[in-house]
């Protein structure tokens, strides 16, 4: 028996990172799906801006100044966005950051102030606003996780870490809800042309040089255009994906480690920084 699609007309969504990249593009793609919006980002310009190209749909659309790194923020925020918004169909939790530097070049740090973002920000804010979507007729979560959370180049220690736990939390959590009204899909883009690299925290040691051949390198890798991602995106939440793989880099990255699970390393060279 065939499930039906999930039908965006009507539902509101939470998007975090919506300020830019993917999670604008997101904003956008579900606007003109008759999506309600409730927006959430770090950088209150950037939000403004997506906000306004987002309203030209003429759906309801809320901007909210969120640090997803900050546990009293998010546990608040379902309040904050209650007063926008009746109720909360889809939760889209995209916001991430990166860490220049391999392992030993970076600090501690470094290491928690990115899993703080990228990893504990999904497990808040899935806290936050599961209660809520439960009470729903068909409610969606979805989290980015990245094709270096399938595999995992050297000089990505941080990045993958995070992004491995983001997949692993969301197939576990998929498993908990069968049988309930909300759905889990884990997205694993490749390179889509967003500002992540040029944002990264980067190491203190290393060089000028080095830094600018690592955000060189980033930007040839870098190209997939966010709207295009996001049309990739919507269309497996739609099909109710668990995991939804995003450029034929992610797929080719998907089938290497299917294939090749512990020597894959030696193909990796142009992912590596």
């Amino acid at each position: 028996m065939k499930t039906a699609l999930l039908d965006f007309r009507g539902k509101t969504a939470v998007i975090t990172g919506a300020g830019s990249g993917i999670g604008r593009a997101l904003a956008q793609a579900l606007a003109t799906r008759g999506c309600h919006l409730a927006l959430a980002d770090i950088n209150p310009g950037n939000l403004a801006e997506t906000a306004a190209l987002a309203a030209a749909s003429g759906h309801r659309v809320s901007t909210h100044e969120l640090d997803v790194a900050s546990r009293e923020l998010v546990a608040a925020f379902p309040n904050e966005v209650m007063r926008h918004h009746p109720a909360i169909d889809l939760l889209f939790n995209n916001a991430g950051v990166a860490v220049g530097g391999r392992f030993l070049e970076t600090t501690e740090a470094d290491f928690d102030w990115l899993f703080d973002i990228n990893f504990h920000g999904v497990v808040r804010m899935t806290r936050a606003f599961l209660p809520m979507l439960l009470t729903r007729p068909d409610a969606h979560i979805v989290n980015t996780a990245s094709l270096f959370g399938i595999i995992a180049p050297a000089g990505q220690t941080h990045y993958s870490a995070s992004k491995f736990a983001v997949r692993g939390f969301s197939d576990a959590l998929r498993h908990e809800l069968v049988g309930t009204s909300v759905g889990v899909s884990a997205v694993c883009p490749g390179g889509v042309a967003t500002a992540i690299a040029s944002s990264a925290r980067f190491s203190s040691a290393l060089s000028k040089e080095t830094i600018s051949h690592q955000l060189e390198k980033s930007r040839r890798l870098l190209r997939k255009p966010p709207a295009k991602a996001a049309e990739i995106i919507l269309s497996g939440v739609e099909r109710r994906r668990p995991r939804i793989l995003v450029g034929a880099d992610a797929r080719l990255g998907y089938w290497l480690e299917r294939l090749m699970p512990t020597t894959y390393g030696s193909l990796l060279k142009r992912f590596e920084l």
